[in-house]
C-alpha cells in the first residue's frame, strides 16, 4: 500500500472487519448491524490511512453524485462570480458540491460546454443561457431522457421546453427611466454589451419602449463588446460627441462602470455631467467611490428557486411539464444619478 492509492481492503483490515461492513458503515447505510465501537474503528481506520471512497462508484451504488453542474456566461463579470458563490452556499447546505464552467460570452463555447456538462458526473445542471431559442434542440432532447437542466435567463422562446427562471427587466428599467426623467433628462443612451454570436437580448427594447412613452425624450442604442475595456472604449466615443445624452444606461454593471471611467477621462463628473446606471446589482456598485445606480436582479430568490426547480427533477417530484418562474427586478438609485445642472 505504501505510496499507493488507499482502498477500502485497507480500510477493512486495519480496522479488523470485513469488507462489506466497512463498506456499509463509510457509506452511512441505514441497514448497518455494526456497534457503535465497530463504527468508529472504521472512521479512525479511514482518517488515519487517508482513505477517500470513489466517487464514481459511490454514485454507482447510490444512483447519486451528490453534485450540480453550474454553467455561467462570464466569470470576469462580477454578477456570476457573485451569483456563483450564493448559488453554492445554498446547493452546500443541502449537501451537494459544485461543478463550474464559464462560457466566457461565446455562443459557441456555450453551447459546447452544455453539451458537455450533462455527460459528466453530475446529477443535474442550472445554467445561464444566452437566448432559449439557439438551445431548442438541446432542451428537448434532455426533456425527453429526463436529464435534470434548469435554464437561467430571459425567455425569449415561444414555447420553454425547460425549467426556467428569469429576470423581468420591464419593472427595474421602467423605474430607472421615471426617475432620470424627472431629473430633466432627455437626452438618453444604452450601452448594449454584445457577446459574440449572440443577440444583445431584450434589455435595450425595453428600455427604449419606456421612453418612447414620454413623447418629448430620445434614447440612442449602442453596442460595444462585453469586457470593461470595449465598454470604456465605446463611452469615450459617445461622450467625446457634442450631442452626448445626458444620461446613459448600459447593459450590466460591468459596463456601466465602463462608462463612468470614460466619463472621468474626457473631464466629465458624474452624476453632475453625466448619470449612470448599470443592471444587475452587483455588491461592488455600492462601494465605488461613485456609488452606482442600478436595476438590481433579485439574485438570491433566482438561485433558490433554480435549485428547487432541479432537486425536484433530481428527486423525482417535478412537474411534467415545464416551469417558469420570473422575478422582478427593481431600481436602486445612488451617487452616479443626478438632475440636469
Amino acid at each position: 500500500m505504501a505510496g499507493g492509492k488507499v482502498r477500502l481492503k485497507d480500510v477493512a483490515e486495519k480496522a479488523g472487519v470485513a469488507v462489506n461492513t466497512a463498506s456499509t458503515i463509510l457509506n452511512r447505510r441505514p441497514n448497518s448491524w455494526a456497534s457503535k465501537e465497530t463504527e468508529e474503528r472504521v472512521f479512525a481506520a479511514a482518517k488515519d490511512l487517508g482513505y477517500r471512497p470513489n466517487r464514481a462508484a459511490v454514485a454507482l451504488r447510490s444512483g447519486s453524485f451528490k453534485t450540480i453542474g453550474l454553467l455561467v456566461a462570464d466569470l470576469e463579470n462580477p454578477f456570476y462570480t457573485h451569483f456563483s458563490r450564493v448559488f453554492e452556499n445554498a446547493i452546500a447546505a443541502l449537501g451537494y458540491d459544485l461543478v463550474i464552467e464559464n462560457w466566457q460570452a461565446d455562443l459557441e463555447r456555450e453551447k459546447k460546454l452544455l453539451d458537455e456538462m450533462v455527460h459528466r458526473n453530475v446529477d443535474g445542471v442550472v445554467a445561464f443561457v444566452s437566448d432559449l431559442n439557439s438551445h431548442q434542440e438541446f432542451f428537448e432532447q434532455q426533456s425527453k431522457i429526463g436529464f435534470p437542466v434548469v435554464a437561467l435567463g430571459m425567455a425569449s422562446a415561444e414555447k420553454v421546453m425547460v425549467d426556467l427562471v428569469s429576470p423581468n427587466f420591464r419593472s427595474g428599467l421602467k423605474e430607472a427611466a421615471d426617475c432620470l426623467y424627472q431629473l430633466g433628462h432627455r437626452r438618453f443612451g444604452f450601452l448594449a454589451a454584445w457577446s459574440k454570436g449572440q443577440r444583445v437580448g431584450g434589455r435595450p427594447a425595453y428600455f427604449q419602449e419606456v421612453i418612447q412613452d414620454f413623447g418629448d425624450a430620445e434614447s440612442e442604442v449602442v453596442h460595444c463588446g462585453p469586457s470593461i475595456t470595449e465598454a470604456l472604449e465605446k463611452g469615450r466615443e459617445i461622450l467625446g460627441k457634442s450631442d452626448r445624452p445626458t444620461a446613459i444606461v448600459a447593459l450590466n454593471d460591468l459596463t456601466a462602470i465602463g462608462v463612468m471611467r470614460a466619463a472621468k477621462d474626457l473631464g466629465l463628473s458624474v452624476p453632475e455631467d453625466l448619470s449612470v446606471v448599470g443592471i444587475d446589482g452587483i455588491p461592488l456598485g455600492e462601494h465605488l467611490l461613485v456609488s452606482l445606480s442600478t436595476v438590481a436582479q433579485a439574485y438570491e430568490e433566482m438561485a433558490a428557486k433554480a435549485i428547487e426547480f432541479l432537486l425536484a427533477r433530481i428527486e423525482g417530484g417535478g412537474s411534467q411539464g415545464a416551469q417558469h418562474e420570473e422575478f422582478a427586478t427593481r431600481f436602486i438609485q445612488r451617487e452616479s444619478v443626478g438632475p440636469i445642472l
